[in-house]
């Protein structure tokens, strides 16, 4: 390559306590403007502030679940800066000081175009520190003002920074996805884009192979995936032509835009020393203890990563079935509540100490399900899995009808179909449409007999030597069970009667 592309991200979380990081304000989107900014929101003067232990907790979380050094002892400092929704004048950050430190994230990556193959890369983290959000300028119709509403003003955020280790839009967007699936799965926030939880910062340089890195430049608050990689995209096209026309890229904060396709500067980028970081007065050092981090890593939830070589180490599947069914919390959930109600037992509650004993076979059909004929209709039906008619024990029944040969394939679908739209029970469903299979060999020979009998001339082809023709039989079979003669009992005997 003639280029290589380097990119770093930054990644506000925000995360999922009820009250802001340093007030009892209530952190509930969607409320009138200005109705959840408190004295300390709105900075009134001789106010304190007070931290909130539980975001504290959700970034010791956050910490553990990527292996990063967690701080004993961190320091709250104050960003100065001016702008019209910063009432302060300035943000309670943290700089030298963070509550988490070093770590990593290892994602796989679907590259976006061509042959090339997916592949897996880890992605150093830098820091993890929390801090409070800003207010929010609204540019609507104010007669040729701005709007200030204070609402998120004071709002917890654990602000995530990745070491500049990404050289495509493809790995960083599957970096982004990973870390937006982790701080969900590990419910330390809800991750919702649309509402501004997850907010992307992205720096992107280019640079000649082995030279040093270039100059960067920063597109700010991207809440979409397919806008990350469009945004990423159009900046290093426009950063090489920049170069290669005899121009010079310059430090700088960018915006992008959907409906254009392009980022343009917003303004010049500010460095650490630009925003004059001192320790926080008003706040005292936050120490960590060992005891305090036990006792939040004792709830954390098993990790996706152990959970997928679980189901491949212990349940028989793929390692693509695998990363599939851990991609969210809810899908993991939802196919372990199927797989026991289609009849596994339980070795232990604590799935992290002990094994589950499940059939293979059962667990292979349920992943099947789940990642085929569910998750296609949820995307038909543009749902998420939190919203599937269908409930996992609900499944599950109708797996066991599948298991145990009272339905056929074909039957199951249709079983299926009327479980999404009506609800209901797979044994009242199979037992009102009379979809329950023949398994009654006698019938079955009988059937098959009758079968032969009736096509003399194509029973002595087949015996010549012209297996493809045992096709041909078996559709006549079940055409005339009406799809219901058991296809693993119907093909045993028709080899047999067929042999002669």
């Amino acid at each position: 390559m003639q280029w290589e592309i380097v990119i770093g991200l930054e990644v506000h979380t925000q995360l999922s306590t009820n009250s802001k990081i340093f007030s009892g304000a209530s952190t509930a989107f969607g409320a009138e403007p200005n109705t959840q900014a408190d004295a300390v929101s709105l900075a009134l003067p001789g106010v304190l502030p007070v931290l909130n232990k539980g975001a504290v907790e959700r970034a010791i979380k956050f910490g553990l679940a990527t292996g990063s050094h967690i701080a004993n002892r961190s320091v709250f400092a104050r960003k100065n800066y001016f702008y019209p929704d910063l009432p302060k004048g300035y943000q309670i950050s943290q700089f030298d000081l963070p509550v988490v430190g070093q770590g990593a994230l290892t994602i796989q990556v679907e590259p976006l175009s061509g042959n090339a193959k997916p592949y897996e890369k880890t992605v150093r983290i830098t820091r993890a520190h929390l801090e409070e959000d800003a207010g929010k300028s609204l540019h609507g119709d104010f007669h040729g003002m701005t709007g200030i509403d204070l609402n998120r003003a004071g709002t917890p955020l654990l602000e995530i920074v990745s070491e500049p280790d990404m050289c495509s839009a493809a790995e960083a967007v599957a970096y982004a996805k990973a870390l937006h699936s982790l701080v969900r799965w590990i419910g330390i926030s809800d991750g919702n884009m649309q509402e501004g939880s997850f907010r992307c910062d992205v720096n992107v340089s280019v640079r000649k192979p082995g030279q040093p890195l270039g100059t960067r430049r920063e597109i700010k608050n991207l809440n979409s995936f397919k806008f990350m990689q469009q945004a990423i995209d159009y900046e290093v096209q426009w950063q090489i032509d920049t170069i290669e026309n005899g121009g010079k890229v310059q430090q700088a904060t960018i915006l992008f835009n959907p409906d254009t396709g392009e980022t343009r500067a917003m303004r010049s980028k500010e460095d650490a020393h630009d925003y004059r970081y001192f320790p926080d007065p008003d706040l005292l050092p936050l120490e960590i203890s060992e005891e305090w981090i036990a006792q939040v890593r004792a709830t954390m939830p098993e990790l996706p990563q152990s959970k997928q070589a679980r189901y491949v180490n212990e349940l028989g599947l793929s390692a693509y079935d695998a990363s599939i069914l851990t991609a969210s919390r809810e899908m993991a959930d939802f196919f372990e509540a199927a797989l026991n109600s289609v009849g596994a037992s339980l070795l232990a509650k604590d799935i992290r100490e002990q094994a589950r004993s499940y059939d293979e076979k059962s667990a292979k059909l349920c992943a099947n399900w789940i990642i085929g004929e569910v998750s296609a209709q949820l995307n038909r039906d543009g749902l998420d899995m939190t919203q599937c008619p269908i409930s996992a024990q609900q499944l599950g029944g109708m797996l066991q009808r599948i298991s145990d040969g009272t339905i056929s394939n074909s039957g199951a679908k249709e079983v299926f179909r009327t479980l999404w739209a009506e609800g209901g029970t797979a044994d009242a469903i199979i037992e009102a449409k009379g979809l329950k299979q023949v398994s009654d060999s006698g019938a079955i020979e009988a059937l098959v007999d009758e079968i032969i009998a009736g096509n003399a001339e194509k029973v002595a082809e087949y015996r010549s030597g012209k297996d493809k023709l045992f096709g041909f039989f078996v559709g006549l079979a079940m055409k005339a069970s009406k799809g219901k003669a058991n296809p693993a009992q119907l093909n045993e005997v028709l080899k047999k009667k067929l042999a002669g």
